[in-house]
């Protein structure tokens, strides 16, 4: 046990490094593709001259750089590594390998806030912001309500979550399907599909703030409870007897994560796949304790959003594919390939 941890230790620099790498260069990437293809060059001058206080050398090319690619990419970043550490946190809350962000109906809830501020006419005399603060509201009364039910059916056990979150998703789901099935604006239901099915494309540098605060907050208090959670993943009588508090730890892990999937929710629709596939690839690079699967998942998840990104922009010119449609398309085959290999089992990677 003690060389396999410090195999593990040795082996997780060196993959941050090359995750933090692949990072940079597909950000770069990211930058330069849409519907005008800048090469890596262009984009590296508008850059050097933005953080030099230079005189770029084509105001066109900044202008797409800088205002339009460059929020976008670092909101996939932001959303990616978020969902990734969701992902993460929430396998280890119910305990159950096919946990994702969304079990606990947080994201249905996000989607009836933001269908009704679509279908109501609010979005097109308020802007875009108030689609973002009405699918964090739905979100925060989702998780608010699991919260309560699972409470007063006797705690917030794995199995009880699993199924409260489930079962209110559903209907959340049900009511945002009626409020669009209400609607009589086809421009407005086709809007609502589109942000359920994830998207970025309304990234702007003001609205990056909130889940970029809300990732780093959230994400270095797991990180700070790695411990805990290492203990948690191996049962609750194991974390009991390790002197962990069990209840209170769930009841904190809960809303933390109720909160971080809330924003990204908000800001990015519904994106499938990152947070239930990355906590795997993770698990297999670096093994199951959180100090170090935790970073690496961030880090890997972002990767995988911006290239994904990058597919939804180019797969079909000029009309953009909504995210979730190529993280099903990826991540479908990749769960898989992870699920049959035979060394592998949740909460550990051998």
């Amino acid at each position: 046990m003690t060389a396999v941890r410090v195999r593990g230790r040795l082996r997780t620099p060196a993959v941050l490094a090359v995750l933090t790498v692949l990072l940079v260069v597909t950000a770069i990437l990211s930058a330069g593709v849409g519907a005008e293809t800048l090469p890596p060059g262009a984009v590296l001058d508008v850059l050097h001259s933005r953080f030099t206080g230079g005189v770029p050398r084509d105001l066109a090319e900044d202008t797409i750089v800088w205002d339009l690619r460059a929020p976008r990419s670092l909101l996939a970043i932001i959303v990616g590594a978020g969902l990734a550490i969701a992902g993460a946190g929430i396998q280890t809350l119910v305990r159950n390998p096919l946990a994702d962000p969304y079990v606990l109906g947080v994201s249905s809830g996000a989607a009836v806030g933001a269908t009704a501020v679509i279908t109501s006419g609010v979005l097109a005399a308020a802007g875009t912001w108030a689609l973002s603060a009405g699918a964090l509201l739905g979100a925060l009364a989702a998780a608010l309500l699991v919260y309560a039910v699972a409470l007063a059916q006797g705690g917030l056990t794995p199995l009880r979550l699993v199924l409260t979150g489930t079962v209110l998703g559903s209907a959340f789901s049900a009511v945002a399907s009626f409020l669009v099935f209400r609607s009589a604006d086809r421009a407005a239901a086709e809007s609502v599909l589109f942000w359920l099915l994830g998207s970025l494309s309304g990234a702007a540098w003001d609205e990056l703030w909130l889940p970029l605060v809300t990732v780093v907050v959230l994400g270095g208090l797991l990180l700070a409870g790695s411990g805990w959670l290492d203990a948690l993943a191996a049962g609750p009588d194991t974390a009991a007897a390790l002197g962990v508090p069990v209840r209170a730890v769930r009841n904190v892990l809960f809303v933390l994560l109720a909160a971080l999937v809330g924003v990204l929710v908000a800001v990015s629709g519904g994106i499938g796949f990152v947070g239930l596939v990355l906590p795997h690839v993770a698990r297999l690079l670096v093994g199951a304790r959180h100090r170090a699967m935790l970073p690496v998942a961030a880090l890997a998840g972002a990767v995988f959003l911006l290239l994904v990104d990058i597919a939804a922009r180019v797969l079909v010119r000029p009309v953009e594919v909504p995210l979730s449609v190529v993280t099903g398309l990826i991540g479908a085959p990749v769960f898989l390939v992870l699920m049959g290999r035979r060394r592998y089992r949740f909460g550990s990677a051998s």
